[in-house]
Order: structure tokens, then C-alpha cells, then sequence
């Protein structure tokens, strides 16, 4: 009896390690792990996100529907970082980390930060694993279809003249919301 409980738990270990293996390491070769930087004087923005790739596939309306919450990249939910207030359409983003999850739409996109973070981005049920009761803020930014293509997911963090741009590019997509520093 002692034998057989000692290599049920072997077993039990070794198909744990496996599902660890395939949610972590498995599915980032697929969509792999970024971060990106910003930093001005004593502001520091960071963004770490998964980056799937298009692969002749339609992306937004269809892979990502619209009109519904998207972890906003693939695997953990999406991390926006920031040391200083940010005002995003006058309404304050304290210092902090969030989750960043979107909602695309053809002509508009939402943008949610949302207080918890670390969760994976979507649950078993294939759902965003988001709690709304966790929202911070939500912001409208217009999207812009264009010819150029892009492949792979990407984030950028800009600058343009007093404002700063966070910007999302896939597919022939282009959404960029601009911010200050309160």
C-alpha cells in the first residue's frame, strides 16, 4: 500500500509539473514575454505583456472579438506600472501597478486599469479573468486602421511633445491613448 501511495504521488507531481510546463513555458514559445520601458527625469513607466503573433489569421472582429473585454496580448494579464500620477483624459491613474485589460471596437477602443494583478489573463471557462469591481479608471481612445501590418502584438510608450503616448499595434490596428504626468 505504501509503494502504490508513493508512485500515485510520483505521478501526481510529474503531471503537475507538466501542466505548469505547458501554461507557462509551453504557451510563451507561441506569444513571447516583453517589457517596455519609459523613463523621463524621475518618471518611470514600464509595460510587461505576452506578444502573439497574427499568423494569417484575422485578428480583430473575429480571433479578438469586439465589443468584449480582451486581456489586451496573450497568457498573464497585461502590466502597466507607473512611480508617478498619470491623468488620462483628466481623470487621475494613481501610482501603482494595474492590469490592463481593452475593449476594441472598429472606430474606439476602451482601456481599463484594473487593480489586480498577477492573475493569468483568461480563467478555465476561456473568460478574461478580470474582477470590474477592481476597475480604476477607463478611458476611450480612437483607433486607426492603416496599411502597414504588423505581425506581432506590440506596446509602445512615447512621447510626443508634452503628452506621452501608449500606443497598441497589431494586425493593420493602430490605438494610441495620450497622457500626462499629474
Amino acid at each position: 500500500m505504501k509503494k502504490f501511495l508513493l508512485v500515485l504521488g510520483v505521478i501526481l507531481v510529474i503531471i503537475c509539473g507538466a501542466l505548469v510546463y505547458m501554461r507557462t513555458v509551453y504557451t510563451k514559445s507561441f506569444s513571447p514575454e516583453d517589457k517596455v520601458s519609459f523613463s523621463s527625469g524621475d518618471l518611470a513607466l514600464a509595460v510587461q505583456y505576452n506578444r502573439p503573433y497574427k499568423k494569417g489569421r484575422v485578428i480583430f472582429g473575429d480571433l479578438v472579438p469586439y465589443e468584449q473585454v480582451w486581456r489586451t496580448g496573450a497568457n498573464e494579464a497585461t502590466i502597466f506600472t507607473t512611480n508617478k500620477d498619470l491623468i488620462f483624459g483628466g481623470q487621475t491613474l494613481p501610482a501603482g501597478s494595474y492590469s490592463l485589460f481593452t475593449i476594441p471596437d472598429e472606430e474606439s477602443w476602451t482601456f481599463i486599469f484594473n487593480k489586480e494583478t498577477g492573475q493569468w489573463g483568461v480563467n478555465y471557462k476561456g473568460q478574461v479573468n478580470r474582477n470590474p469591481a477592481k476597475d480604476i479608471l477607463k478611458i476611450e481612445a480612437p483607433s486607426v486602421q492603416q496599411e502597414k501590418e504588423f505581425e506581432q502584438f506590440t506596446i509602445s510608450i512615447e512621447r510626443w511633445g508634452e503628452e506621452l503616448q501608449l500606443t497598441l499595434m497589431w494586425d493593420k490596428t493602430l490605438v494610441s491613448l495620450p497622457f500626462t504626468v499629474k
